[in-house]
């Protein structure tokens, strides 16, 4: 089938050949990783004539390999994506796979960063507003208190660690919030081990929190969560639902960034 755009639609600047030739690069798919030039030409509404000039060019350039009668997209074929995920920075990466985390768990998800002792958002999709302070990308809460912050805290090596409880200074946001360094490093560790926090009612009585590591190459670069009121049932059923789809929004999270940083260092399969 051809996709092409009709011509009414077109600009006077409109470069046939080049729909033509994406055109042929679509027509493989998980379906149909292998064609012979009928198939091409079939699939396209191309000529076998025009096909094969396509499919010959993409060879030439390196995006198609052929034995001579079948064709198949090659590694290279990637750079023409990795060239866009190269060009987006974190929160660009991360708002469509929380937009879908959001749409699934019907809460509210951020996005956020560790800054001097604070949490700082970069990133939000709301459902219904639980808080008394309106959250926008580049709200600052401390972290000790939030879930965010603490899987961000969990990911500091031991002497970022030890400096940060030291110099710690907390305080009392509601009667829940821990305060005490030593027992604030208990519950790090146990954040660490488990890979995520859970953060009830110690930043705003009436919110709960739940938050998950975002890694790049094996560090802690950002923390992702949802939040909800507190009166939705309890922590332990908030913990079975949400995060088996918070885990998995991260790693999709994870993987496009890991694309990413392939595509800035040049990491692309030839």
């Amino acid at each position: 089938m051809s996709d092409e755009v009709p011509a009414a639609t077109r600009n006077s600047e409109f470069v046939q050949s080049l729909e033509r030739g994406l055109a042929v690069i679509r027509a493989f798919d998980a379906d149909n990783p292998e064609l012979t030039l009928s198939d091409v030409a079939r699939l396209t509404g191309l000529t076998r004539a025009a096909a094969r000039r396509f499919l010959l060019t993409l060879a030439d350039l390196g995006y198609v390999r052929t034995d001579g009668r079948l064709f198949a997209l090659r590694p290279r074929v990637l750079e023409l994506g990795y060239s866009y995920l190269s060009s987006l920075g974190l929160p660009e990466v991360a708002l469509p796979h929380m937009d879908a985390l959001v749409a699934q768990v019907h809460e509210s998800s951020s996005l956020s960063v560790l800054d001097e002792g604070e949490i700082v958002y970069v990133a939000r999709v709301p459902t219904r507003r639980i808080m008394t302070v309106a959250i926008t990308v580049g709200t600052r809460f401390p972290a000790y208190a939030t879930s965010m912050g603490r899987v961000l805290l969990a990911g500091l090596d031991a002497k970022a660690l030890d400096a940060y409880l030291h110099g710690l200074q907390p305080r009392e946001l509601t009667p829940k919030t821990i305060t005490q360094p030593a027992k604030l490093r208990v519950v790090l560790n146990r954040v660490r081990s488990q890979r995520y926090a859970m953060v009830d009612q110690e930043l705003e009585v009436g919110l709960r929190s739940m938050a998950v590591p975002v890694h790049v190459a094996g560090r802690v670069v950002a923390a992702l969560n949802v939040s909800m009121h507190a009166g939705r049932g309890s922590a332990e059923a908030a913990r079975q639902e949400l995060l088996p789809p918070l885990r998995a929004a991260a790693a999709a999270i994870e993987s496009d960034l890991a694309a990413t940083q392939g595509a800035a260092l040049g990491g692309l399969p030839r």
